[in-house]
């Protein structure tokens, strides 16, 4: 085990914030992590994956592990089905590409969503009309201060909006090391009514839909809307998009009628916090180097020299805008490591 001490985290983060942690650790296989949990006071680490989803506010006084675990691994195939186990470490969007190139389908809307596989059912990832949890069967995970090897299946998972046990009952203590997908090689459930696809794949020439052109849109739209994170640091989507009552909805449709929205069920409408943001203002803004993004509200960035704690001020800022205007509190998809 290789432990770096005052360890710039600033390409480990998809913000590009020059934060320092007092130790580093890579961990590269299980028999590594379990190794290292072993030295180290298992209470005072901080799990890193693609460090897509996290805001760093200041310097990390324990030790950062880095889940670096590799591999792809087929448990079971049928002619129409397919069993997957993929470690952890597996850059999310390099995976949802291995798998359209072998045409296996079910999370193709979820291309390139930054990250790591092995943070996907943390979050419980989605974009589009599909949610990680639609293809998700279990996953593998090891108890950070027992070393205790325990399988979470999609019910024990407890999977809600941007939300699942890793976030609530267990959260910080379980390091997820494998993730198994269920997808589809025939039939496949082509999700095309959510968003922009349909436009795009117009725009694509594109009549008769497969997974191929589908992931191929939704690229297209992403890096329309959103930054490369390689060029200006940021984490996606920085808000969760709000649900609220079809009995409030109605209400705010009187006062804005072009508001848009999806509706989830006869008493639920989830509504763009991108367009509530984009009402409010912000779009385009900056304070000093931290901003939202000119294209996409939605996204907070680091234009530079930015610390985390002014990107926080700035989404707490936005977060008392939304609830004095829309009366609808904005929670925060991102988390916020202080």
């Amino acid at each position: 085990m290789n432990i770096e001490r005052d360890f710039s985290l600033k390409n480990y983060n998809t913000f590009g914030l020059d934060v320092k942690a007092k130790q580093f650790v890579s961990v590269k296989t299980e028999k590594d992590l379990t190794q290292s949990l072993q030295q180290v006071y298992a209470s005072e680490i901080l799990v890193l994956g693609g460090g897509s989803n996290m805001l760093l506010t200041q310097d990390i006084d324990k030790t950062v592990f880095h889940i670096d675990l590799k591999g792809k691994k087929v448990l079971n195939e049928t002619d129409e089905s397919v069993l997957l186990k993929v470690a952890a470490g597996e850059n999310w969007h390099d995976f949802v590409m291995w798998c359209v190139e072998r045409n296996y389908g079910g999370i193709e809307n979820l291309a390139l969503i930054p990250g790591n596989v092995g943070t996907s059912p943390i979050q419980n990832i989605g974009a589009y009309g599909v949610e990680l949890k639609d293809v998700f069967v279990e996953c593998e995970a090891i108890h950070i201060q027992s070393l205790e090897q325990r399988i979470f299946t999609k019910k024990e998972c407890d999977f809600g909006y941007r939300n699942s046990i890793f976030k609530s009952k267990v959260k910080g203590q379980y390091i997820i090391t494998s993730v198994v997908f269920e997808l589809s090689k025939k039939n496949h459930t082509l999700k095309t009514d959510y968003g922009a696809i349909l436009k795009q794949l117009e725009k694509q020439d594109v009549s008769t839909p497969t997974i191929k052109s589908i992931a191929e849109a939704v690229i297209a739209i992403r890096q329309e809307k959103l930054p490369n994170p390689s060029e200006i640091g940021n984490s996606g989507s920085f808000f969760k998009n709000p649900i609220i009552s079809t009995k409030f909805f109605k209400k705010l449709q009187q006062q804005y009628p072009e508001i848009p929205f999806y509706k989830l069920s006869s008493t639920e409408i989830k509504v763009p916090a991108g367009w509530l943001i984009e009402q409010a203002g912000f779009k385009g803004i900056k304070r000093g180097d931290a901003g939202v993004h000119k294209r996409q509200a939605l996204v907070l960035v680091n234009y530079g020299t930015a610390t985390g704690e002014e990107i926080l001020a700035l989404a707490k800022e936005i977060q008392q805008t939304i609830q004095d205007k829309f009366n609808i509190l904005l929670e925060m998809e991102v988390n916020i490591i202080s």
